[in-house]
C-alpha cells in the first residue's frame, strides 16, 4: 500500500472551499422540493445515523468529501467497548504528557504551538484533568458506550452485517506491577457503572494464552466487549443504508451551510441541497468547517488526534482476545481476515505524515509482550484523525441557534463504539420522542 493507505488527507483538501453562496440560495429554502434529511459525512457515526433516520421512515441523504469510510472509521482496532468508558483526561494525564513532551514515539506525544484554538482546547483538556470531572466523564461515556455495545449487535443480526463481528471481551495486560496497581484504582468505579472486569495475576494469564511471552504482572478482563473489522462494518452500513432506499453521494464537498426557520441549505461540490433536517458528523474536520456552518466555536471545542495502525495477515499465534498491552498503548486486534496493532495520540495538528518511527513504536510494543508481534506480510500501514473534544464526551444534538442542523461529533477514540448508539439517540431526539440514553451530557450547547 502507498504511505498514505487509508488516510483521509485527499478529502480535507476538498471540505471548504471560497464558496459564497448568494443570498437568493438561502432565500430557496422555502421552495416545494428539498430533501429530507441530509447527513453530512460517511464515516461510521454519519452512516449509523443515515440508518436509525431510516428506521424512523425519513428519506436521508449522506454526503462526504472523500469516500465512504475513509477518515478514523476506516484504520482503528475495531473493539466495542464499554469498559473505555474513562477518559483520556485524567488526574495523571498531565504528568505523563510532560514526561513524553520530547519522546517523539510516546504513546501520547503533544506537538508544541501557539496556535490560539489550540492552546484554548489545551487549556480546556488540562482543567478536566481532575477525579471529578474524571467520574463525570466516564459516567457519560459508559451509558452511551454500553447502549452502543448491545444496539451494534443487535444490527448485526437484524441486518445480516457481514463485519467479523464477535463477543471476544478484551483485556488490559501489563508488564509492571506499578501501572497494574495505577489503572486497579479505576476498577471500583468501572463496576459500579456496570463493567464485568476480572482481575487475573501474570502466571495465571500467561496459562490462558499462550501468545504471550513471561514475566507479565497481570491483566484486567472486561467480559462484556466485543469486536468487529471496522472497515467492513463501514461499508455494511453503508450498503444497509442504499437497500433501505438512502442515497450516498461521495466526493461531495461541503463548502457552506446556511440554515432558516424551515431547512438548511448546503452548498456542495455537486449543487445545491435543500434539506428539511441536516446532521453535521464530519469527524476531525468538524473544526475545519466550523465557520462555513455557523458554528465558529467548534475551533476551540474539537482537535485532531492521530492515531496509528499497521494491519498484516495473522501469524500463527495471536492473543485469543483483543488486547491493550498497557505500558506501550499498543491495541491487538486478530480477525479471521486480517491481525491489526494500532493505538497512539498524536496531537500535531493536520500533519498528514506517515510517521515511520510512531508506526514502529506499534511493533516494538507489541515485541515486548508477544512471542509473535506481526504478521508476515503487511496489508496497510495506516492513520487517521480522532475527532477529540474537549472533555472526551461527544457533542450530540442540536446545534446551538440553529433550528435544523444537528450534530454527532467528537467522539474522540469512540466512534465506532458508540456508534449505534449516537445514531438511535439523533433519531431519537429529531423525532421528539424519549431517548434511548440521557441525552443531557452530550449537548453541544456546553462549548459554545
Amino acid at each position: 500500500m502507498s504511505p498514505g493507505a487509508g488516510c483521509p488527507a485527499s478529502a480535507c483538501a476538498g471540505i471548504m472551499g471560497d464558496v459564497s453562496p448568494d443570498p437568493a440560495i438561502v432565500s430557496a429554502i422555502h421552495a416545494e422540493h428539498s430533501l429530507d434529511c441530509l447527513v453530512v459525512g460517511a464515516g461510521v457515526s454519519g452512516l449509523a445515523t443515515a440508518l436509525a433516520l431510516l428506521d424512523d421512515g425519513r428519506e436521508v441523504t449522506v454526503i462526504d468529501a472523500g469516500r465512504i469510510g475513509g477518515g478514523a472509521s476506516h484504520g482503528n482496532c475495531g473493539t466495542l467497548t464499554p469498559s473505555h468508558a474513562p477518559p483520556l483526561a485524567g488526574p495523571g494525564t498531565l504528568a505523563r504528557a510532560a514526561r513524553w513532551m520530547f519522546t517523539p514515539d510516546a504513546p501520547l506525544y503533544i506537538k508544541p504551538t501557539l496556535d490560539p484554538d489550540v492552546l484554548r482546547w489545551m487549556l480546556g483538556f488540562a482543567l478536566r484533568c481532575n477525579a471529578r470531572d474524571f467520574e463525570a466523564s466516564a459516567r457519560a461515556k459508559y451509558a452511551l458506550l454500553a447502549d452502543s455495545r448491545q444496539r451494534i449487535q443487535q444490527w448485526v443480526e437484524r441486518y445480516a452485517l457481514d463485519c467479523e463481528f464477535a463477543e471476544t471481551g478484551e483485556d488490559y495486560v501489563f508488564r509492571t506491577r506499578r501501572d497494574m496497581d495505577r489503572e486497579l484504582h479505576d476498577v471500583p468505579l468501572l463496576r459500579d457503572l456496570g463493567v464485568d472486569v476480572e482481575v487475573v495475576d501474570g502466571p495465571a494469564y500467561e496459562a490462558r494464552d499462550p501468545a504471550f511471552k513471561p514475566g507479565l504482572a497481570g491483566a484486567l478482563c472486561f467480559r462484556g466487549d466485543a469486536a468487529l473489522r471496522p472497515d467492513r462494518y463501514v461499508a455494511e452500513l453503508a450498503r444497509v443504508v442504499r437497500e433501505r432506499g438512502g442515497r450516498i453521494l461521495e466526493d461531495c464537498p461541503l463548502h457552506a451551510l446556511d440554515s432558516g426557520t424551515q431547512g438548511v441549505v448546503a452548498t456542495t461540490g455537486q449543487g445545491v441541497l435543500r434539506a428539511r433536517t441536516a446532521v453535521l458528523a464530519t469527524g476531525a474536520w468538524a473544526p475545519r468547517i466550523a465557520e462555513a456552518v455557523g458554528l465558529p466555536w467548534l475551533r476551540r471545542s474539537i482537535q485532531p488526534g492521530k492515531g496509528y495502525s499497521i494491519t498484516y495477515s495473522p501469524p500463527e499465534l495471536t492473543p485469543k482476545r483483543p488486547v491493550i498491552l498497557y505500558e506501550p498503548s499498543v491495541c491487538v486486534t486478530a480477525w479471521p481476515s486480517g491481525y491489526r496493532l494500532g493505538s497512539t495520540m498524536e496531537f500535531s495538528g493536520y500533519d498528514d505524515s506517515l510517521n515511520q518511527q510512531r508506526l514502529g513504536a506499534l511493533e516494538r510494543g507489541a515485541a515486548q509482550f508477544l512471542h509473535q508481534p506481526v504478521g508476515p506480510q503487511v496489508q496497510e500501514q495506516w492513520f487517521g484523525w480522532r475527532p477529540m473534544s474537549r472533555d472526551d464526551i461527544p457533542l450530540i444534538g442540536r446545534a446551538p441557534g440553529h433550528a435544523h442542523l444537528w450534530m454527532a461529533v467528537g467522539h474522540g477514540m469512540m466512534g465506532v463504539s458508540m456508534s449505534a448508539s449516537t445514531g438511535q439517540l439523533l433519531a431519537d431526539m429529531i423525532a421528539g420522542r424519549s431517548p434511548c440514553v440521557d441525552p443531557a451530557p452530550f449537548e453541544p450547547a456546553r462549548f459554545a
